[in-house]
């Protein structure tokens, strides 16, 4: 985490860094946000992406209860991915340094509508290539390996893998390696 925190910040550092883990329940979007903040305060610019149909960092990151009600603006990361919208259209500044790419239970259908299109896996880095002038690019990954994670992990340049000291929790990670296994031979031999 402090290595994270430690880069220079003068010149434009870009790291774009998924948090996964296929386990629910192990601290991913409790993870994201508290590093998304951290980094926002100590003068970094930050984008978090909410990839999780849940909407956790979304809601989380909600100014009020009223804004938490309602927590899923009209533009989401859903528009951006299926191509209804840019990136920078969906964006919401949530605090200084800090813009959120929403999410909503949409996402759900995001799996279903990509699995057929071209560069399905590519989607979400397609997306990033117009937003450069941030230092820190988090996406908080849903709970699964499916396409919404496989294009967290392509796009991006380093896993952080929250971990619930516990054997089921070992046992997703053991998938989950091996998928960044395979995403790194096949998709994004840039990824650590």
């Amino acid at each position: 985490m402090i290595a994270l925190m430690s880069g220079r910040l003068g010149g434009v550092v870009r790291r774009v860094i998924a948090i996964s883990n296929q386990k629910g329940g192990v601290g991913k979007t409790t993870t994201a946000i508290n590093v998304a903040v951290a980094l926002a305060q100590s003068g970094a610019s930050v984008l978090l992406i909410d990839l999780d149909p849940q909407g956790n960092a979304t809601s989380g990151l909600a100014k009020d209860a009223a804004d938490r009600k309602n927590a899923a603006p009209q533009a989401t990361i859903y528009d951006a991915l299926i191509d209804r919208k840019s990136i920078s259209e969906v964006l919401k500044q949530v605090r200084d340094n800090l813009m959120l790419a929403p999410a909503s239970s949409d996402l759900v259908g995001a799996e279903i509508e990509l699995a057929t299109a071209e560069g399905r896996e590519q989607k979400l880095t397609a997306l990033l290539a117009s937003e450069q002038q941030y230092n820190y690019v988090l996406i908080d990954s849903p709970p699964s390996l499916g396409l919404l994670t496989l294009n967290a992990l392509v796009a991006a340049d380093t896993v952080l893998i929250p971990l619930q000291c516990e054997y089921y929790a070992l046992e997703g990670l053991s998938a989950l390696l091996g998928t960044i296994r395979r995403v790194k031979a096949a998709l994004n031999s840039r990824l650590e």
